[in-house]
């Protein structure tokens, strides 16, 4: 589109009058916002129903390890008393319970390299 051709302007051959140009203009500033995505509003100006509060972010990270250390600890003791190996499963694994805590609490606030998959996204 140069500018010659006849579907530029009204049907004519010259060049197109301001008047056409802005109302091409115009036309074409709205195609682009009814095609463009929403913008998200201003983070200070939403509701923060969506997100969660810190409440729940220091809740979850408390159950992430707690969770970690009382597995390690339950299974330690179910190897102890099946294997008769106390109390080295106990330890060994209320160790590794430990570090699983860490790791899983590192995981969900996103120290390590390792990103939780978030459920509330929607796929594209």
């Amino acid at each position: 589109m140069n500018g010659d051709d006849a579907r530029d302007g009204n049907g004519t051959e010259g060049t197109p009058t301001d008047s056409e140009l802005s109302a091409r203009l115009r036309r074409l500033e709205t195609q682009i916002e009814r095609k463009r995505p929403q913008a998200a509003a201003d983070p200070s100006m939403r509701p923060r129903t969506n997100g969660s509060s810190s409440l729940g972010q220091a809740m979850t990270l408390s159950t992430e390890f707690v969770a970690g250390v009382i597995a390690g600890g339950i299974l330690g003791w179910i190897v102890d008393h099946v294997f008769g190996t106390k109390p080295w499963g106990l330890i060994v694994l209320l160790m590794l319970g430990f570090v699983a805590g860490v790791y899983n609490v590192m995981r969900v606030s996103g120290f390590s390299g390792a990103r939780p998959e978030r459920r509330d996204r929607q796929e594209p």
